[in-house]
């Protein structure tokens, strides 16, 4: 028996399909070589838009030929708008294109004119009620499409991933999350402008748009993808620039994710086969070069795209298509590392992580245990949505949906956060920006699913395959807060203030070695480290010329999220230049070293040992706490301990003077806790060079 839905449905359709003007030369005698016209059109257009759904249905991206379709449409439509066929194949055209939106209206009219012009009418009608908010409506469409369409059990892997994605819409509305959507019209425009990564504390930005860029167009007059850059200045984004450098090109460049440190850079281009490889550029000055291909085991014969860095840089996770998954894209990761150039292991599919949809983009928290990704899978409220998963005992945690209004109806992908993870910036084509893909800006003002962090990319217009994931994840909360402090600022002359690049080393003291070494850029001086809780942190800015400088970091594992920002004056080595050794630690009231400060001396030695000529005066100081006298012999004791150290390394005694100074020479003032530490030091001075 046809269910109360159809016998509606035919109903409408002896009063409405009158409307409908087919494109026959019946209905235009008056107007036949226009007609003709027309219908060359249409026809022509039919040809690209069968061979776009025979793409989708694959489970790959229809490429050019929906938009072929439309440029052939639109002629068409100039001169019969009242064809339904018409109407709902532009709109499936739209409804598969980052322009979703535009598809509403189109099969909306289609469904006016002719309810029964396409046997794919009611599953579209479902699409397009869907993209509206009307859930319920859209879930009568997908069901009268299930019950009406003879052949709609080849289909019912789309029909049934639709029907779950109403439902999930509906839950995840009724209760939306606590935080602010707003668009960024600074970096967004009327093409693609998606992929968007952001530096540590949220003031540089790289992006990805389709804007013109002074290429030849291609055969709809779209352009290719190219890499663009825009810094934050009293609140507000400046007008986007192509990135500087050798990184874009005239094919597609797609940004995937920019390293912690904001100096290193993942990304996508287009190869000869049309396919994607993932590379990584680096920033040097003002320009990105040096780009590495990963081309052993990683860039095969699939497309290679979205990587990002793990947080200790040994992994590499990123998305794979179809070849050796289960449809369209999913989640892979290579690793360890096999030799600094770049080489990783074969790629093993992230079960957990991996939906039989498209999954991909990927960002990686620092911490190594939170992943954001998008996938069309799992719990969608349908397109691209944003989820969450924790790292648990090396398997990851089964994905949690972000939630409205971070996710809608339409492709929301794309996860880049500022460090305190009050902020995030996400790519969406939901409606009101400008058109296709934007730049939003998510604001998290409540405690329920504020991220763990991020810091932070490609346009698929395809259909995925379905598969039903019985494991629906849940509301989790969210850590509430970020246990990490990020160090950033700049290397300059001490005198002429001028950036200079320097090299700088984080060792963990606890063990002696070097956790990671950056350069500091060479045009700005700019860096940005993050330091996670639970260890003590020594830090040692060092440059060609300059006496090295060190800082020091004490992070409690109960730490909340701190930003820590420095200008490192670097002093030349010429006579009277002085350095505060701030990793030098002592027993307390005594003069013997601890084994953390070991990291901080044999710099010194190897200063020393770089520059023969050197000669310096170690220093020791005291706060004002107890007699004068103590302090003094307190002071000279601990120069002379750390002297004793040196000449235990190999460097002569002559080269040396230990010289106590007790509480003579404060740097800061005794009446406070952090002054009188400051006034605890070590320092050395070069006597002569």
């Amino acid at each position: 028996m046809k269910t109360l839905f159809t016998i509606l449905t035919l109903a409408i359709t002896f009063s409405s399909v009158a409307q409908d003007v087919e494109f026959k030369a019946a209905n235009f005698k008056d107007n036949k070589e226009a007609f003709q016209t027309a219908l060359a059109a249409f026809e022509k257009g039919n040809e690209y838009w069968t061979l776009g759904n025979e793409q989708v249905f694959l489970v790959k991206d229809p490429k050019l030929n929906y938009w072929k379709a439309l440029e052939q449409y639109n002629k068409a439509y100039k001169f019969n708008p009242k064809s339904a066929e018409l109407n709902l194949k532009m709109g499936i055209c739209y409804a598969h294109s980052s322009y979703k939106e535009k598809c509403i209206s189109y099969i909306y009219e289609a469904f006016k004119l002719n309810p029964v012009c396409n046997p794919f009418m009611n599953y579209y009608m479902g699409v397009a009620c869907q993209l509206d908010g009307k859930f319920d409506e859209a879930l009568k469409y997908y069901i009268a499409f299930e019950t009406e369409y003879r052949k709609a059990d080849l289909f019912n892997k789309f029909t049934g991933q639709r029907k779950d994605e109403c439902n999930s819409a509906k839950t995840l509305m009724a209760s939306p999350i606590r935080a602010w959507i707003d668009h960024v019209p600074e970096l967004s425009s009327e093409s693609d402008d998606y992929a968007p990564s952001v530096t540590l504390d949220g003031e540089e930005i790289i992006f990805t748009s389709t804007r013109s860029n002074g290429h030849t167009p291609d055969e709809v007059g779209g352009y290719d993808s190219d890499i663009y850059s825009s810094s934050m200045v009293n609140g507000v984004w400046q007008t986007p620039k192509a990135l500087r450098g050798s990184v874009n090109t005239t094919k597609d460049d797609i940004s995937n994710n920019l390293s912690y440190t904001g100096t290193r850079m993942l990304y996508s281009v287009q190869n000869e086969n049309g396919n994607y490889d993932i590379y990584e550029a680096f920033l040097k000055g003002a320009d990105w070069t040096g780009s590495v291909n990963f081309s052993t085991n990683i860039n095969l014969k699939s497309n290679d795209i979205f990587a990002s860095y793990d947080f200790d840089d040994k992994l590499l996770y990123y998305a794979k298509d179809s070849e050796g998954g289960t449809g369209g894209y999913d989640i892979f990761v290579s690793g360890p590392v096999v030799k600094r150039n770049r080489e990783y292991s074969m790629p093993t599919r992230v079960n957990e992580v991996s939906s039989g949809f498209n999954d991909g983009p990927i960002y990686l928290h620092p911490d190594g245990k939170t992943m954001y990704f998008a996938s069309e899978g799992f719990n969608s409220m349908g397109g691209y949505d944003i989820f969450m998963s924790k790292k648990k005992g090396g398997i990851w945690s089964a994905p949690i949906n972000m939630g409205y209004p971070v996710n809608t109806p339409y492709d929301d992908y794309f996860f880049a956060a500022t460090a305190n993870g009050k902020y995030a910036y996400i790519a969406s084509n939901r409606a009101g920006g400008k058109g296709g893909f934007d730049i939003y800006k998510v604001t998290f003002w409540g405690p329920e699913k504020k991220p763990a962090l991020a810091t932070q990319d490609y346009l698929l217009a395809s259909v995925a395959k379905p598969i039903q994931d019985p494991e629906l994840a849940g509301e989790v909360k969210v850590a509430a807060s970020i246990n990490l402090t990020v160090f950033k600022g700049l290397t300059i002359d001490a005198l002429t203030k001028k950036p200079v690049e320097a090299s700088i080393e984080i060792t963990d003291n606890a063990t002696g070695k070097i956790t990671e070494t950056i350069v500091t850029n060479s045009a700005t001086g700019k860096f940005l480290i993050s330091l996670n809780a639970g260890g003590n942190y020594g830090i040692a800015v060092k440059a060609d010329g300059y006496l090295f400088h060190s800082e020091n970091f004490d992070i409690p594992s109960n730490s909340d999220y701190n930003m820590v920002n420095k200008t490192i004056e670097l002093k030349n080595i010429k006579c009277g230049s002085k350095i505060a050794l701030r990793n030098v630690f002592f027993d307390t009231g005594k003069s013997t070293i601890r084994p953390e400060s070991y990291p901080e001396l044999d710099r010194l030695v190897k200063l020393m040992n770089d520059v023969p000529t050197l000669k310096v005066e170690l220093s020791g100081h005291t706060d004002n706490t107890g007699s004068a006298t103590t302090n003094l012999q307190l002071s000279q004791d601990r120069a002379q301990a750390v002297v004793d150290y040196l000449v235990s390394k190999g460097i002569s005694k002559s080269r040396m003077i230990a010289k106590g100074y007790g509480s003579d020479r404060p740097v800061a003032s005794n009446s406070s806790a952090e002054g009188r530490q400051e006034n605890r030091r070590t320092e050395f001075e070069i006597v002569c060079n």
